[in-house]
């Protein structure tokens, strides 16, 4: 089957996320600026949920764009990455709402590295379907972000229990990487349609 139903399913569930965690931000009960210090680490923790699950968009739409038919086991690996960024609105909220206690910083860390593993499980996925000669093997390459990400989500997890901030400041620091635009795909999407499609048989 094509990419397209998947895609379709994928882009409702992440921005059913965005608006479930936007929900979560409380209108203050009083008229004034002074009235937004209350909300202002909700406020903080939903920029970076944010961020996230639009690096997540993003780069999810780019791996379908190297992607021409979707096998089941694909079809489950992109379930289990859209669970654990289900769970995004939950984890943000706790630990905003808690300013950053140590509990809720460390289960936001956790959340976001096994949303990493599924997603490195949904590229698997892919490339076992198309072969290891495909377009999505050659475009990824030595993939530094996607090891180093996991390795500070961990990290993260483990500094919660001394310093949160210190974690919080992890999270920051991985979104921003991810944030400089990644071309890696982009560059091998300039390819024709007949190539892509022939890179991609199985």
């Amino acid at each position: 089957m094509t990419t397209n139903r998947l895609e379709a399913f994928s882009d409702g569930v992440i921005a059913i996320i965005i608006t479930i965690m936007v929900l979560e931000l409380k209108v203050p009960h009083v008229a004034d600026f002074n009235g937004l210090t209350p909300v202002l680490p909700v406020f903080c923790s939903y920029v970076l949920s944010f961020l996230y699950v639009g690096i997540y968009w993003n780069n999810h739409h780019h791996l379908f764009q190297s992607t021409c038919h979707v096998s089941g086991g694909i079809l489950w690996a992109n379930l289990h990455l859209l669970f654990w960024l289900s769970l995004f609105p939950f984890t943000t909220a706790w630990m905003g709402e808690n300013h950053l206690a140590t509990a809720p910083t460390a289960v936001y860390g956790f959340v976001l590295l096994m949303a990493a593993l599924a997603y490195y499980i949904l590229q698997s996925a892919i490339i076992a379907q198309q072969g290891k000669g495909s377009l999505l093997v050659e475009a990824i390459g030595c993939d530094w972000k996607g090891k180093i990400s996991p390795v500070c989500y961990f990290s993260a997890i483990l500094l919660a229990f001394v310093n949160p901030l210190l974690s919080t400041g992890l999270y920051i620091l991985v979104a921003l990487v991810w944030l400089v635009p990644d071309r890696r795909i982009e560059r091998m999407l300039v390819k024709t349609p007949h190539d892509l499609s022939h890179e991609s048989e199985p």
